[in-house]
Parts: C-alpha cells; sequence; structure tokens
C-alpha cells in the first residue's frame, strides 16, 4: 500500500524577508495614517505630498538606521560572546566538557552515548566552540554584510510601501476625491501583504490579512479624527 510522503511546513523565510515585512507594515501604515490625518485639516493636495514625502524619507532613513545598528548589535554580541566561548574552553576545559555532557543529557542521551559524543566534540576546539554557541548560548553566526543589507531592504521597502498611500494625491487634483482612492489602495495593500505575510509566517493568511487591516485602518482614523478636531 502506497505511503504518501510526510511533507512538514515550517517558517523558512530568510532574514531579506523578514526585513522586507518589517519596513513594508510601518511603511504602508504611518503615512497612510498621516495622508488621512492631513486631509481632515487641508484642502491642498500639494500640502499632503510635500509633508508626506518629507514623512517618507525621513522615515525610510530612520528605518534604516534602525535596522543597520540591530544587525550590528547581533554581529557584535555574537563575535563578543564567540571570544568568550573560546577563552573559557582554553582556561577551564572541564567546567565546558560538563556542560556540554548537560546539553545532552538534556537532549535525551544516555550517560554512555553522552560521554562518546563529547568525548568526539571537545577534541575539535571549532567544533566545541561552535556547538556551545548553538546549544548552550543559542546563537547562529550572522550572515556577512547583514547591516548593510538589512539597512537598505528595511528602508527600501519602508519607501515602497509608504508610496502607496501618497500616489492618489499626485494624480487627483482633490483632497476630497484624493483620499477615499487612497484609503481603498491602502487597504487593498494591507490586505495582500498581511495575507503574504501570514503565509511566510505561519500564521492564518487571512486572519494575518484582517489584522494587519484593521490596525492601519484604526491607525489612519485616529489620525484623521485628530486633525479635524484640532483644525476646527
Amino acid at each position: 500500500m502506497p505511503v504518501t510522503p510526510h511533507i512538514e511546513k515550517h517558517f523558512s523565510a530568510s532574514a531579506v524577508v523578514r526585513d522586507i515585512v518589517i519596513g513594508m507594515a510601518d511603511g504602508l501604515t504611518v503615512p497612510f495614517a498621516l495622508a488621512a490625518g492631513l486631509s481632515g485639516a487641508v484642502s491642498s493636495t500639494a500640502i499632503i505630498i510635500t509633508a508626506g514625502l518629507a514623512e517618507v524619507a525621513a522615515g525610510g532613513l530612520a528605518m534604516s538606521l534602525g535596522g543597520y545598528l540591530a544587525a550590528q548589535t547581533d554581529l557584535e554580541h555574537y563575535n563578543s560572546e564567540l571570544q568568550r566561548e573560546k577563552a573559557e574552553i582554553k582556561q577551564v576545559p572541564e567546567t565546558e566538557r560538563a556542560e556540554v555532557r548537560q546539553i545532552l543529557r538534556e537532549q535525551g542521551l544516555d550517560p554512555a552515548l553522552t560521554e562518546t559524543v563529547t568525548a568526539s566534540l571537545t577534541r575539535d576546539p571549532d567544533r566545541w566552540v561552535d556547538f556551545m554557541m548553538r546549544f548552550e548560548l543559542g546563537l547562529e553566526e550572522p550572515e556577512a554584510g547583514r547591516a548593510l543589507k538589512s539597512a537598505f531592504t528595511i528602508g527600501g521597502a519602508y519607501v515602497v510601501g509608504g508610496l502607496i498611500p501618497l500616489a492618489p494625491y499626485f494624480l487627483l487634483e482633490t483632497v476630497s476625491r484624493a483620499l477615499p482612492v487612497s484609503i481603498a489602495l491602502t487597504l487593498a495593500a494591507l490586505l495582500i501583504f498581511g495575507g503574504v505575510k501570514g503565509q511566510l509566517t505561519g500564521v492564518a493568511p487571512l486572519r494575518s490579512a484582517l489584522q494587519t487591516a484593521i490596525i492601519g485602518s484604526l491607525a489612519a482614523a485616529a489620525a484623521f479624527a485628530i486633525a479635524r478636531i484640532v483644525g476646527r
């Protein structure tokens, strides 16, 4: 009797995909809220375009810097722990061997196999250090050039997302016509983005799409209401 192959589904999105999600999520939401808020206070599309582009530029740069600093911090933390682990293996090898045994026992290995694996691992300092970094500290070596890549990816995704709610203000002459088009366009983008994000992260796409759209809508509605109240 044929057996249906077992296929496991796990989250496998790369760091680049995660950076796109971070940048796009804020890029769609913040400029959308700003444009909607200004639409409740001014009647000039030129003002909204100018303010919106300024926000997209500033937000994109801020997100790029944040992504760079976060990735650089991860790299510095990894290298610091790596040097400390190398020093400990040289200075207190028996203590480190005991930690290896403890980790292996926690994984369910019997005493005899634990000793065999420990002896094999600790014969090679590089493999020993790599094991401790992964299984004691839970750290993976960051990708080379990750900081710059993260900065460009997050910043670029923010700019792309931010231009979507602003697009109708470039194409239509009045705020009253541009606002509903911006709302419809951005909601569609939020739904699509939320669905794709859910697919990548293993969350139900429909649920993710609705959550993303609701959050963006609430932010825009709050900004619009505040601008209307203040503008009176």
